[in-house]
């Protein structure tokens, strides 16, 4: 048997990209599928509650991987795929952001004429990387701003240029060390390789966010369960990231607390019948709750829980408000504001948010992609998707740096590793 048949077989099953979000509240599967032609279709989409995160941050390893096995577990029926390794979202208030600047003197590919090479931008990156930062913490992503060579500033690709000196602004993203091995070892032992970690705020905006609201301004506002991430995007590329650590789950908890209902029964009337904006609901003016315990159902005025609710949201906004206040912008952010994650989800959240940050501001689901368009456009999956998104982008990247396909290395490489040693095993 020759190479060419192995080659037909990996080509005629495609290539897997999956997107792990492990939230707060739920774990979310999309298996992404790159077909002969390089198109990506996503032919897999699950979720299955979580209970083993605190605002982002893993606290049970067994609970968290057994919620892992069931969401792709289901995702793999779905596709009709097996999956053996994942691109894992990571988040959390662990997570902190902060700019940086690098400057090296140009060496050139020639050294009379000073073109800039390959060699000079990554020796400027290097060097806009060398931050002190504590021995617990590691650099997560390194985010190019833009460059300036000789004194002319706004460059984005400043290869082949002629100048003497090169500088570059960045955006370094860090995560806990801790942190990071933990999610890990959670997906390793759930019996899963890891493809990468990719900050999930970033993966949200390479979901929603166009082309256009990047280079204009925007913030997105990823509303979890445990926690809410801001990222701002300047003049094309991140400029500031921020975590608060609140989410819908504190909806939830005031609502059981403040109506003295179980949590079940709290989660089920926020989804169902909760709102933050007056009039935003069409519907009866009270919700029946079941009694508990052969008590009787009690009923509720829809405007009590919309009480419950928006103090709440406004809270969350007024957070995410202060620290957008203390950016240095270089200019408005004409892209407003884009919510995206399930707690944006509530009612009246956009009209809520434009009337606090005095923006326009939209709802943000995942552009489309291909594949199974109607069970991915909600933005609780706009991490998921933009996960198998940048996941693809960077395999090719890499695949291209090794001069191969990237599965044939690492990763979902598992798949046709074995089915090559199956080959070798029986044939040769």
């Amino acid at each position: 048997m020759d190479n060419s048949f192995i080659r037909r077989h990996i080509l005629a099953n495609g290539y897997l990209i999956v997107g792990l979000d492990i939230g707060t509240t739920r774990v979310r599967v999309v298996i992404g599928e790159r077909t002969e032609n390089g198109r990506l279709e996503i032919t897999g989409v699950a979720e299955f509650s979580s209970t083993g995160l605190r605002k982002g941050t893993v606290v049970n390893i067994e609970a968290t991987l057994r919620s892992i096995v069931a969401a792709i577990e289901a995702a793999e029926m779905m596709s009709g795929r097996e999956v053996h390794s994942v691109w894992i979202g990571i988040g959390g208030s662990h997570i902190d952001g902060l700019n940086s600047r690098g400057v090296v003197a140009v060496t050139g590919k020639n050294w009379e004429t000073r073109e800039i090479s390959a060699e000079d931008i990554l020796r400027v990156l290097k060097a806009a990387r060398a931050v002190a930062i504590p021995m617990d913490r590691q650099v997560l992503e390194l985010i190019p701003q833009n460059y300036t060579v000789d004194g002319q500033r706004g460059i984005r690709n400043p290869l082949d240029m002629m100048g003497v000196r090169l500088e570059a602004e960045v955006h370094l993203i860090t995560c806990s060390v801790t942190g990071a091995q933990n999610l890990v070892k959670c997906v390793n032992r759930a019996g899963f390789r890891v493809d990468g970690l990719i900050l999930q705020s970033l993966a949200a905006g390479r979901a929603v966010l166009t082309e256009e609201e990047k280079e204009q301004g925007t913030a997105l506002i990823d509303m979890g369960g445990g926690t809410t991430d801001m990222l701002v995007y300047s003049e094309g590329t991140p400029y500031s990231t921020t975590t608060i650590p609140a989410g819908g789950t504190q909806v939830t908890s005031d609502i059981s607390i403040i109506r003295n209902i179980s949590l079940e029964a709290a989660e089920k009337i926020k989804l169902e019948a909760g709102s933050c904006w007056e009039g935003a609901h069409a519907g009866e003016d009270d919700i029946i709750v079941p009694g508990v315990g052969g008590r009787p159902p009690q009923s509720i005025p829809r405007l009590e829980i919309e009480k419950i609710i928006r103090p709440r949201l406004e809270e969350f906004f007024f957070m995410v408000k202060e620290n957008l206040d203390k950016l240095t912008l270089s200019r408005p952010l004409g892209g407003g504001v884009v919510l995206t994650g399930g707690a944006s989800q509530l009612l009246g959240a956009a009209e809520l948010a434009s009337d606090i940050f005095q923006l326009p501001v939209r709802l943000g689901s995942p552009l489309p992609v291909g594949g199974l368009v109607e069970e991915y456009r909600n933005p609780a999956y706009a991490t998921a998707v933009g996960l198998v998104l940048e996941g693809n982008d960077r395999s090719i990247m890499e695949g291209q740096e090794r001069g191969g396909n990237r599965r044939t290395d690492r990763g979902n490489s598992s798949a046709i590793g074995r089915f090559i040693d199956w080959v070798r095993r029986e044939f040769f």
